[in-house]
């Protein structure tokens, strides 16, 4: 089994940063990449930025040059900061990991595992 737990969110005023945290625990063989999705109701999650471990960090447009995504690959946690926050940055954003599972590995391929989510709001 595997879990990823979310820290952070909450209720902020537009212009302030917020920073989220992800820590995946549990029955890891090895993480391919870890990131942040968000979603609002109505609207399919979208990606918001991702950092593969062997790779460079990818960001969406929309939070390009205000978001800065990290990694600490020993503790398997994942950070995501944005500044300058917007409304249109309110979402519940959510933990994902592509990673094999000690199971996925002997199975032969990885998975996507996700938190459970957390809101975020950005108030104008």
């Amino acid at each position: 089994q595997v879990q990823l737990e979310e820290f952070g969110g909450g209720l902020v005023q537009a212009g302030g940063s917020l920073e989220l945290s992800c820590k995946a625990s549990g029955s890891i063989y090895s993480i391919k990449s870890m990131g942040w999705y968000r979603q609002v109701p109505g609207i399919e999650r979208e990606l918001v930025a991702t950092l593969p471990t062997d790779g460079s960090a990818y960001y969406t447009d929309a939070v390009k040059g205000r978001a800065t995504i990290s990694r600490d690959n020993a503790k398997n946690t994942v950070s995501l900061q944005i500044n300058s926050l917007k409304p249109e940055d309110t979402a519940v954003y959510y933990c994902h990991a592509n990673l094999y599972s000690y199971e996925d590995y002997v199975a032969g391929f990885e998975n996507d595992y996700w938190g459970q989510g957390t809101q975020v709001t950005v108030s104008s």
